[in-house]
């Protein structure tokens, strides 16, 4: 399993990320709230761990966003030391899954994540579909219109990250950050994985579904 911690409080986050990789998750971590929202809308997480104070983004904004403008289900379970009612109900209503008050005792917080997973789990969506393309994300096999499309892996987390995010536009930046992380090669090599997965899906096809959004990005929607 794998987890965004967003915390700006070291000393806190450092306990939280030991303990955690202690209990066999892996972690990723930020300590601001934009940096916290980029890691979570270019990966795939099971959760995050989300403190509401934050600098820059607060834990609200970073909520709000994932869930109104990323269009991100991942379970998020916010931190804070407010204690107020109000301040619990802001929270849920901002998107979060459930609320720990500070201090918390490391073994609760490690709990209220099982709790959270198991209640997800079962619910994730693990299988795509724009129009007639179909991506189960268990076997990783690709069909439109019942017949098998073959791709590489590269294209396979492309099309994934198209159709997590249809009918939204996704920039090119993103594409290129979610297919190599820091280490992406000359700016050709995208736009050669497009054409191979244009090819691949919408070639065969009397309609198209890959789109190009000149100097911003690309889509995948009917």
């Amino acid at each position: 399993m794998r987890i965004l911690v967003i915390e700006d409080n070291p000393d806190i986050l450092a306990n939280v990320l030991d303990y955690l990789n202690l209990k066999g998750f892996t972690t990723d971590c930020a300590r601001d709230g934009l940096s916290g929202l980029h890691l979570a809308s270019q990966n795939s997480y099971d959760l995050i761990v989300l403190d509401l104070m934050l600098p820059g983004l607060d834990g609200l904004q970073v909520c709000q966003r994932l869930r109104n403008e990323a269009r991100s289900s991942v379970p998020i379970l916010m931190l804070t030391a407010r204690d107020a009612l109000d301040d619990r109900l802001q929270g849920l209503r901002a998107g979060a899954d459930d609320y720990l008050i500070k201090p918390f005792a490391l073994a609760e917080l490690v709990a209220r994540i099982e709790a959270i997973l198991r209640r997800t789990q079962g619910n994730r969506q693990r299988q795509l579909q724009v129009a007639d393309l179909v991506y189960d994300l268990d076997t990783l096999e690709v069909s439109r219109q019942q017949q098998a499309i073959r791709l590489n892996p590269l294209g396979l987390k492309l099309l994934q990250v198209l159709m997590q995010k249809s009918p939204g536009v996704v920039r090119r930046e993103a594409l290129e950050q979610a297919l190599w992380g820091d280490d992406s090669p000359d700016s050709d090599s995208l736009r050669s994985h497009i054409h191979q997965l244009r090819q691949a899906i919408d070639k065969p096809f009397a309609n198209a579904l890959l789109h190009t959004v000149h100097g911003i990005g690309y889509c995948l929607k009917p």
